[in-house]
């Protein structure tokens, strides 16, 4: 085949049929796990969860963030739904927006040390109700809104991606001195005057003041 023969053929995958064809048929376990309610074992792994990303969409476009607190602080209400704290951030509140103009969100939920992970599918709303408020107190501070997901369907991923990323492991951890600061990040990109350096030195005492 001539060069510019090569050049007209596509390898973009457009299709379905063209995935299918690829990939083949999931085993019937993959298949097997999804199930549209919070199991028991499912529950035993969201209340050990410290940490899960929530992903969000719009019409303009997703959004991922990371959220995190001690291990139970994703309450499991019954089999179809779950509720989380919105803590304190920079107020960007693009989670937030997204949920009020589109509910449907995805949750990746991660324990350190273990291999698998759970997904979740389903759709959120945001309440202000004191009583849901009252009950993720943190360190005597209440979050200003409360996330609540009703699920669609949930299931586990395999080890794979974490097995291949060696996240858990002593090896995988990279020097702080090697990656960009926050500071140094963001006096990059500032459009008005910003220290990165002092904010940089002044942020680990900013931390505890301002995580709750």
């Amino acid at each position: 085949m001539q060069d510019a023969d090569l050049k007209s053929v596509s390898h973009e995958i457009t299709s379905l049929e063209q995935l299918e064809e690829l990939y083949g048929s999931p085993k019937q376990i993959s298949i097997d796990k999804e199930v549209g309610y919070i199991s028991e074992h499912y529950k035993t792994f969201i209340e050990a969860s410290p940490f899960f990303a929530l992903s969000t969409v719009a019409e303009e476009g997703t959004d991922c963030s990371p959220r995190g607190d001690p291990a139970g602080f994703v309450k499991v209400i019954d089999e179809k739904t779950i509720e989380f704290a919105d803590r304190r951030g920079n107020n960007r509140i693009d989670s937030l927006r997204n949920i009020v103009r589109d509910p449907r969100v995805s949750l990746l939920f991660m324990i350190p040390g273990i291999g698998e992970t759970v997904r979740i599918n389903g759709k959120a709303s945001i309440s202000t109700d004191p009583a849901r408020l009252e009950a993720h107190m943190m360190e005597g501070k209440l979050p200003k809104s409360i996330i609540t997901v009703t699920v669609d369907t949930i299931y586990f991923q395999c080890q794979k991606a974490i097995y291949r990323s060696g996240l858990w492991t002593e090896e995988a951890k990279v020097d702080r001195k090697t990656i960009p600061s926050a500071g140094q990040m963001a006096q990059s990109l500032s459009k008005v005057e910003f220290d990165g350096a002092a904010y940089d030195k002044a942020y680990p005492a900013r931390l505890k003041e301002t995580a709750y």
